[in-house]
């Protein structure tokens, strides 16, 4: 993730392509899920829900893009720890009650999730700069 997202403008991060997501809104989805995760890891409540999950703020800098960058990245490499540190014993009891499956299903489901969207933000940033290169 760290090394795709650090070639990527604020102009591309914000840039649409057809009707997709900008790659700044992946960014922004993928690190929403990571804090309530997270939370959960720490021993606190599940407080997330699935339609605010795309509600980025407009970027209009290149700061207010690495800002974005460097707390998805800050907050992964939080909850990387988190999960390194999680007693694997565990991985089968419930996530954030019964509704939620397990530890497992959770942990693994953000892995793949981030993937997901990972291997989007790559295709999206190679569109874009083919488009651009078209100009």
């Amino acid at each position: 993730m760290k090394d795709s997202l650090a070639t990527i403008s604020w102009e591309e991060a914000t840039t649409k392509v057809h009707n997709l997501h900008s790659i700044a809104e992946l960014v922004f989805h993928i690190h929403y899920y990571i804090k309530p995760v997270l939370s959960v890891l720490e021993g606190g409540q599940l407080h997330a829900n699935d339609k605010f999950s795309f509600d980025l703020t407009p970027i209009n800098s290149a700061d207010e893009w690495q800002k974005l960058v460097n707390k998805l990245l800050t907050d992964a490499e939080l909850l990387a720890i988190a999960m390194e540190q999680f007693d694997a014993s565990r991985l089968f009891e419930d996530f954030a009650g019964p509704a939620y499956g397990s530890y497992y299903r959770n942990l693994h489901g953000m892995i793949e999730h981030t993937h997901y969207h990972l291997g989007q933000i790559i295709l999206i940033k190679k569109i874009v700069r083919e488009s651009n290169a078209l100009k």
